[in-house]
């Protein structure tokens, strides 16, 4: 009568147990492997997150930082030896010219000189095509240039920045790293910042850290480049016998299985099975291929990793395994627990039958 009660019975419980998941395995009734992690699939899962910039990007050259593009603005002083000159008044023998744009074609406009090319000069460049256009009406003329903002090369940064907005390339600012840094810098933990820069059709992301742990990813910029700054927008699940059940964001490049538990709390010490901490994750099948051993894995599978914390090594194992996007962890309840909560069930329900009985007997003899 009491395993009829048992088996009737439905008991609460916060997830699966150790045998409902493993009655999930390709050997048994389901479709997952189970795989007890150990150092040879350590080496095998934990596959480095693939982030950096292509060859297209990284290979381009450094832009002149002084060149002048179609869309820039260039502003004109010129001197002129005489006291009456072409563009000189009668106060003063200097003339300046502002916000002259280069126009669709590459030029601008110089009153008696004409129109002049600008785009693909250097100020340098342009000062003497100016002066030598004019020496032809005023003796000698001396012609300044400078290159002033404009669309012509600019890039645009968004996101957790100290200034968003748009900035042009000049000299100082022809390099990924100085750019972000005339932006105002990042506003967001180094460590979990990914950095996007969209080139055309291209779209590469890179961690910012290895901005300066590998030089020849700070990239030269081009005209028209489009960077988002973002906090790692990774995560990852934490169900079961923890401190809590959460959606975690991943806080830095590389979080193992011990860290990850540490964020929601580690194990629930009144609850939780140390030999019983799963990691449910669908495997590409070069990396599945690795895990288990076989060649002959085609497409997705899906994996469930065992840590068993109690093992002599599990720690270490557990230190190791390395916790990927979209992971889900869950920590089984420890046996104990659950034929306690089975006997608390019964006993109260016994009780209650008890009780009601009780009653009717009461009541007959009314």
């Amino acid at each position: 009568m009491f395993a009829a009660g048992l088996s009737a019975c439905s008991m609460p419980s916060s997830g699966p147990n150790r045998n409902e998941i493993f009655s999930g395995s390709v050997l048994r009734e389901g479709d997952a492997y189970i795989v007890a992690v150990g150092d040879r699939v350590n080496r095998a899962a934990n596959v480095p997150l693939a982030r950096g910039f292509s060859d297209t990007l990284r290979n381009a050259a450094l832009m002149g930082g002084d060149t002048i593009r179609i869309g820039d603005t260039v502003s004109l002083t010129v001197y002129e030896n005489v006291p009456e000159g072409l563009l000189a008044s009668a106060d003063s023998r200097g003339a300046t010219l502002t916000d002259l744009q280069v126009d669709s074609q590459g030029f601008i406009y110089v009153p008696f000189a004409g129109r002049v090319r600008a785009a693909g000069q250097t100020p340098e460049g342009l000062r003497g095509t100016i002066a030598r256009q004019l020496d032809e009406q005023t003796p000698d003329p001396q012609v300044y240039v400078s290159r002033t903002s404009g669309d012509g090369a600019t890039v645009s940064l968004v996101g957790s920045l100290g200034a968003q907005g748009v900035y042009p390339i000049v000299r100082p600012t022809r390099r990924l790293t100085a750019m972000l840094a005339a932006a105002g810098g990042v506003t967001i933990p180094t460590q979990s910042t990914v950095i996007t820069v969209n080139r055309g059709s291209i779209s590469d992301r890179v961690w910012l850290q290895d901005l300066f742990d590998h030089p020849e990813l700070d990239i030269a910029l081009r005209g028209g480049d489009r960077v988002l700054v973002e906090q790692d927008q990774r995560r990852f699940t934490v169900m079961g016998a923890t401190g809590a059940q959460a959606l975690v964001t991943f806080d830095s490049q590389v979080l193992t299985a011990i860290e990850a538990l540490a964020q929601v709390g580690g194990l629930d010490a009144t609850r939780a099975d140390p030999t019983g901490v799963f990691v449910f994750r669908n495997e590409p099948a070069e990396v599945a291929r690795n895990v288990l051993g076989r060649q002959d894995i085609t497409g997705d599978q899906r994996l469930v990793y065992v840590l068993d914390l109690t093992a002599p090594n599990g720690m270490f194992m557990a230190r190791d395994f390395q916790i990927r996007d979209g992971d889900t962890i869950y920590v089984t309840e420890a046996s104990a627990v659950t034929w306690n909560r089975t006997i608390a069930t019964l006993t109260g329900t016994l009780s209650i039958a008890g009780g009601a009985v009780s009653t009717a007997e009461t009541a007959g003899d009314l």
